[in-house]
């Protein structure tokens, strides 16, 4: 397989560190952008670069952009892997909560991709990490009002961008996850063991990153085992 250049966020954990160092494994090349760039930095592989990157923050979406001019001139996947989650019930959330968890949710998502679709070509593929909690008609679950809500607008977001790229591509896709045994898993259920680990996870998500988009455009597609 020829080697294609790939970029994740959220990688400093859990599934987003397991996908960096499946893909880097096969030979890949890939840009890791997490807030903390230790973790993937630590592995020592040649093609995986890495630098602190926060959604947040407009200056570093031109650190994305350089580096893509620079290094690699195209991009023929993104992992929108990265979120935050806030587990509070709803009388407690206030303005800024949903603020911060759609800022990187939701927004950092739209940016990124914003930016990188100038690098991709027509075969290119946007897979966004979603989750079940944003599927419509899906349990749900007391506290997540902000995070769920987010992950269900990435959802709808990914429709409209496969429609308006439909003539010229790249594909967009959403996978919506269960429950995978994560840190983040534990701040929502901190007493909840999930049957799928993180790495088991990461080598679904890299097989449909690498295959999905021959079949599937604009779809959601639900990777659950269990309920959350």
């Amino acid at each position: 397989m020829k080697s294609k250049n790939i970029i994740i966020t959220g990688t400093s954990r859990g599934v987003g560190f397991e996908l960096v160092h499946l893909f880097a494994n096969q030979g890949h090349n890939v840009l890791a952008l997490s807030r903390n760039a230790e973790p993937v930095n630590d592995l020592h592989f040649k093609n995986i670069s890495a630098f602190a990157f926060d959604l947040c923050k407009a200056e570093d979406y031109k650190k994305v952009e350089e580096f893509i001019t620079k290094e690699w001139k195209q991009v023929d996947i993104l992992i929108n892997n990265a979120g935050i989650l806030i587990n509070k019930p709803f009388a407690e959330t206030t303005f800024q909560d949903f603020e911060k968890v759609y800022r990187t949710n939701v927004f950092g998502v739209s940016e990124l991709t914003r930016i990188i679709l100038p690098f991709m070509k027509h075969d290119g593929h946007v897979v966004t990490i979603s989750s079940m909690g944003g599927i419509q008609g899906s349990m749900k679950f007391p506290g997540l009002s902000a995070y769920s809500s987010s992950k269900g607008a990435v959802i709808t977001l990914t429709e409209l961008l496969a429609e308006e790229y439909k003539e010229t591509g790249p594909q967009f896709n959403v996978l919506a996850l269960g429950a995978v045994q994560t840190e983040m898993l534990k701040e929502a259920f901190p007493d909840y063991q999930a049957p799928t680990t993180a790495k088991e996870m990461a080598e679904y998500i890299l097989d449909f990153s690498l295959n999905g988009n021959k079949y599937y455009n604009g779809k959601v597609l639900q990777v659950s085992n269990s309920t959350p």
